[in-house]
């Protein structure tokens, strides 16, 4: 069985007369009730469609979402269990179909790390007549007690601090009470853009059968979605998960330290290992992922420290964080909005029609995939959202209906907080740059309409007077964090001169522009 190797994980039985059910996102036999239950036992599963109607996600998530219940429902019925899986609207009208014919159970769920659900799922199953159990949610690497006496002990929100703790907790790259190779963290070596010659290894490729297919014409013709609805490569069963991680470990594992960070127009994968979102559904435990790059390290000499922990620091580390972080923080960070940001998302964010080449290929990518990797979202799509000001709930909304990993606890902390600046639990500085960093990180630059060293005029980028721009108007709160100082100098020289008129005028222009649909 898995467990958390952080904190001390769940003990209980599953009885005779205790059914568990498994949610969407939790799609295993690893762990959990059905981890121990009897191998005959009743289980259910309730495929909800009114959720799936809320806003237009993206074809490719409705499509592994569902493909992927179904796919588990017919595996469990091979294996023996008296699978009950329930197609209706709402998940109350499923728990109604469910005690009406089984008026003497209780289920047994893991928590969803989604807030206010097990409140929501608990008042459904008694307005339904029923009774439920709701356990430790064991497909993570910490629980959530063992968090939270830490963070008792630290007394603030740093991911730096908890990963540390994360590592010597669970003996991860460690020797003895050290980190291996001297240093906890190789993110100075995560930060090079390869040569012109270099390739990523090949995209393994996910065959399907015809009840994913079938799938995902269902969900084309019942849902209105975004997103393309052909070229569906995500994993939906954990055979195909296991074989992604195995060939990342592989194939991708070694060159993905030094190029993490780097974007390149005709490769949206790089080096990526494309497992969020076998993680965020349950097909494959984190613990095991970790322990696979960490082997590797062990065992093969092609693979480096700086990718293994570079690797390892996003599982162990950022994925757990953010996990007990919205926790902490919800419901505020939901609507969290500390710099007062009050416009609308650009529409280009779901046409992508839009001449700044960073922003088209990237919106591209997530149309294309329901993808884009961590420094696509964090240093284009929500870098240019902050310096536009876009309200941090809308950006959110975007992330939650189109990216294929994306979860309500997924997106809240890294899209409000991380992305926006939004709420101050943990964030130490907005993340936003000028055109320099996306000029210095990938080759979008290149033959692009904007120039990536001009500040104003009608050809300069717009991230660079959106920039400075930015600083401008958020002098109040911004000017007094240690961290913005250097920053505050230039604004400072730039208003002496003159030169902030001449980009307040050009932010004036690009408003003008894309509220006609021409930025």
């Amino acid at each position: 069985m898995r467990q958390p190797i952080v904190g001390t994980g769940p003990e209980y039985t599953v009885g005779a007369d205790e059914v568990p059910w498994i949610l969407g996102t939790q799609l295993t036999e690893q762990c959990g009730p059905l981890a121990r239950a009897a191998e005959d036992s009743r289980v259910l599963l309730i495929e909800a469609h009114d959720f799936a109607r809320r806003m237009p996600y993206h074809h490719h998530k409705l499509t592994l979402v569902f493909a992927a219940m179904r796919q588990f429902g017919d595996r469990l019925r091979a294996d023996g269990y008296d699978v009950r899986y329930i197609r209706a609207d709402t998940f109350g009208a499923g728990l109604e179909r469910f005690f009406e014919d089984n008026p003497e159970a209780t289920l047994v769920s893991m928590r969803s790390p989604s807030y206010g659900s097990e409140r929501r799922f608990r008042e459904l199953v008694a307005a339904a007549g029923g009774a439920v159990r709701f356990v430790e949610n064991e497909l993570f690497v910490s629980t959530r007690r063992a968090f939270d006496e830490w963070a008792n002990d630290d007394g603030s929100f740093k991911h730096e601090p908890f990963y540390r703790w994360m590592r010597r907790e669970s003996g991860v790259l460690m020797e003895d009470e050290e980190p291996l190779g001297g240093e906890w963290n190789f993110d100075e070596h995560n930060r090079e853009f390869p040569p012109d010659e270099w390739r990523a290894p090949p995209i393994p490729s996910v065959e399907h059968d015809d009840r994913t297919a079938e799938t995902a014409a269902w969900v084309a013709e019942t849902f209105d979605t975004w997103g393309r609805t052909d070229g569906f490569r995500w994993p939906v069963t954990r055979e195909q998960a296991r074989d992604l991680l195995d060939h990342f470990v592989d194939e991708r594992l070694p060159e993905f330290g030094p190029y993490q960070d780097a974007m390149r127009r005709d490769d949206w994968a790089m080096t990526h290992a494309l497992l969020s979102s076998s993680l965020n559904v349950g097909l494959l435990h984190p613990v095991e992922v970790i322990e696979a790059v960490e082997n590797a390290y062990h065992e093969r000499e092609h693979v480096g420290l700086a990718s293994a922990e570079g690797c390892i620091r996003q599982v162990l580390g950022w994925r757990e964080f953010v996990r007990h972080v919205y926790r902490h923080t919800m419901p505020e960070l939901a609507t969290a909005n500390a710099l007062g940001a009050p416009r609308d998302l650009p529409e280009f964010y779901w046409t992508g029609e839009t001449a700044m080449r960073c922003l088209a290929d990237t919106v591209d990518d997530v149309h294309t995939r329901g993808y884009a990797h961590h420094i696509q979202r964090l240093m284009v799509l929500a870098n240019f959202a902050t310096l536009w000001g876009v309200e941090p709930s809308e950006l959110n909304e975007w992330f939650h209906a189109t990216f294929v990993d994306a979860y309500h606890w997924v997106t809240t902390p890294n899209v409000v907080e991380m992305g926006q600046y939004g709420h101050g639990a943990f964030a130490t500085k907005p993340y936003v740059s000028s055109a320099n960093y996306v000029d210095r990180m990938s080759d979008y630059c290149e033959g692009c309409r904007y120039d990536e060293n001009a500040g104003s005029g009608a050809d300069a980028c717009p991230f660079n007077a959106l920039y400075w721009d930015f600083l401008d108007r958020n002098e109040t709160p911004l000017r007094s964090n240690h961290r913005m100082g250097l920053m505050y100098s230039h604004v400072d020289t730039k208003r002496e001169s003159g030169e902030m008129d001449r980009l307040r005028d050009r932010v004036d222009r690009l408003r003008e522009l894309a509220a006609n649909g021409e930025l």
